[in-house]
């Protein structure tokens, strides 16, 4: 019996780790079925502090070389000195860099933030969303940057997201943290994905990020100082939202659940 191909995914998220905090189990699960997986983020120069620990998260989820949009974090302005602040830069110019990741990538689905900003609200999150939607359906439309190379439909775009009975463990250690925490009703999840099989190598993506997990009020500090079990249970299930753009093409794309 001939089985549709797994399809590819390309991940388009604000900042270097959360890729692997929202998506790695997705990643790391479609890698080993063999799919084409990639990542996108929005902020952070190549040649910054954080662009190892990314390539390093990239790698433990098979997810390929950093792709890097090279604009400045907005909250940490040595993310990309001499560039605009992601949420400052020109709307249509970041849809025009993403378009051009999407035109040569190719994949059946783009992942992204919730259009919450991603229990936190950051407003790199947020921005990223906004992007995110837009480029999808910017990439279809030859007339629109048509710089960035043959148009290209992605056949679903899915948004990361917590559900608020899924919010769980999180809740108190984000709180307890001085952060707010902001989750979606849970009609709005379309798919809830058991990444467990694949927990270790999305715990090996995290902690790639070194210079993360040695904060006090960053999440991977916060999951690294957790006992195993804690760690596990609040990594082990990701949560989406499935908004599909149009035209689409014959859908062979559904996250595997």
């Amino acid at each position: 019996m001939n089985h549709p191909p797994i399809p590819s995914l390309l991940a388009v998220f604000a900042h270097p780790d959360d890729e692997s905090l929202l998506a790695g189990g997705v990643l790391a699960q479609h890698h080993a079925a063999g799919a084409r997986t990639a990542v996108v983020t929005a902020t952070w120069a190549p040649d910054s502090r954080r662009a190892p620990d990314l390539a390093d998260a990239l790698a433990a989820l098979g997810a390929g070389p950093p792709r890097l949009l090279g604009y400045n974090d907005a909250r940490s302005p040595d993310a990309a000195p001499g560039q605009p602040r992601l949420v400052d830069a020109p709307l249509n110019e970041a849809i025009g860099r993403l378009v051009t990741h999407i035109r040569d990538f190719r994949p059946d689905i783009v992942i992204t933030h919730d259009a919450v900003g991603q229990l936190i609200g950051h407003p790199d999150h947020v921005r990223t969303h906004q992007i995110t939607l837009l480029a999808v359906e910017a990439a279809g439309l030859a007339h629109l940057h048509p710089e960035a190379g043959a148009p290209w439909q992605p056949a679903a775009l899915y948004t990361a997201t917590h559900p608020e009975s899924g919010v769980g463990l999180l809740r108190p250690l984000l709180e307890g943290a001085g952060k707010d925490v902001l989750a979606v009703p849970d009609s709005c999840v379309t798919t809830t994905v058991d990444v467990t099989l694949w927990a270790d190598a999305k715990w090996r993506a995290i902690s790639a990020h070194r210079g993360e997990v040695t904060r006090v009020r960053s999440l991977p500090g916060i999951l690294a100082r957790l006992p195993e079990a804690d760690r596990v249970r609040i990594i082990q299930t990701e949560h989406f939202t499935r908004l599909t753009p149009g035209p689409t093409k014959a859908d062979p794309t559904q996250l595997t659940s």
